[in-house]
């Protein structure tokens, strides 16, 4: 048995999973938590208009991190992996961001392409998932991009067929087109074009037609859930596995796009970090159900608290 360590650093939030890795009968690798947690910092906070990261958050990731740090040490871990998506490929200060993490974690971090992205969310979103519930799609909307990923599970094991990353996700929908509280339909309707047009190029790389399930994973999914379920505080064994028809993932993403960002942060199941660009998000999603539906009669949508974190986990284990 070893423990390791994976930390995902997307535009909106910072996440770390710390987990005991096992090798069961069939050889397949087996993750144990031994602690996970997420830290909103908004390390993508103006990128899309400026082209750069912002020194505060900068800031907000390295103090992040370092706490992520001392976790490690105290926890004995043995390998950490680091992964940066969406806002430090954009960012033309991106070098800044490398050095701080380096001289914090004391390890660099991985710009991976938004294909590999995909495929580690896959990997980890579906380890919970009866094999003949496939071929699944899996769903990552993160702050500053989307990811789809089509595939299956075979013998054990994650199997992709096509996967794609396309720049739109909850930060950057609400700094382009959502900036009313709440957003005027005018608003909306531009977002909701955004949306369709730049997912298009999603589905035409990732056909969709034959799955038979929708996984849907991190932050914004997650906290769908919890508000579409009516939970007075996040919980993660509620929130797993659990399953929102495409009406319901409708009508919660327009109460959240129609309430002020007062409102919202009266919904103790949001994170604080979140309470701005959540709308934007359940936008998305309800552009996907709809596309999804109408292009593989997908009625609902599976929701995982096994993500992108759990595959780079599973490809140091």
């Amino acid at each position: 048995m070893s423990r390791v360590a994976a930390i995902d650093c997307g535009t909106n939030s910072i996440r770390l999973l710390v987990a005991d890795v096992t090798t069961g009968s069939d050889g397949v690798p087996a993750l144990r938590d031994v602690h996970r947690e997420t830290r909103i910092v908004r390390l993508g906070q103006g990128v899309d208009a400026t082209g750069e990261l912002a020194p505060e958050a900068l800031e907000r990731t390295r103090t992040a991190l370092a706490d992520y740090t001392a976790v490690l040490r105290r926890k004995g871990t043995e390998r950490v992996r680091m992964v940066a998506t969406s806002a430090t490929r954009d960012a033309r200060n991106r070098d800044d961001f490398f050095g701080m993490v380096r001289a914090t974690l004391g390890a660099d971090a991985e710009v991976i392409s938004g294909d590999e992205e995909a495929q580690l969310s896959f990997t980890g979103a579906v380890g919970d998932l009866d094999p003949d519930d496939g071929p699944f799609v899996v769903v990552d909307v993160g702050g500053g991009s989307t990811e789809l990923v089509v595939g299956t599970i075979t013998d054990g094991a994650a199997a992709v067929q096509a996967a794609r990353s396309v720049d739109i996700g909850s930060v950057r929908i609400t700094e382009r087109c959502l900036h009313g509280d709440p957003p005027g339909p005018d608003e909306v309707a531009q977002a909701r074009e955004l949306a369709t047009r730049i997912l298009d190029d999603a589905f035409a790389a990732v056909p969709v037609e034959g799955v038979r399930t929708w996984v849907g994973v991190a932050g914004t999914i997650t906290t769908l859930s919890a508000v579409t379920q009516g939970l007075h505080e996040y919980d993660p064994d509620a929130v797993h596995l659990s399953r929102l028809p495409r009406a319901d993932l409708h009508r919660v993403a327009e109460e959240l796009l129609g309430t002020s960002r007062e409102e919202r942060a009266q919904h103790a199941a949001i994170h604080p970090g979140r309470i701005d660009v959540i709308g934007g998000g359940a936008l998305i999603v309800d552009v996907l159900a709809a596309e999804l539906h109408d292009r593989a009669g997908v009625t609902e949508l599976v929701v995982s608290e096994h993500d992108i974190l759990d595959g780079i986990a599973r490809s140091i284990a």
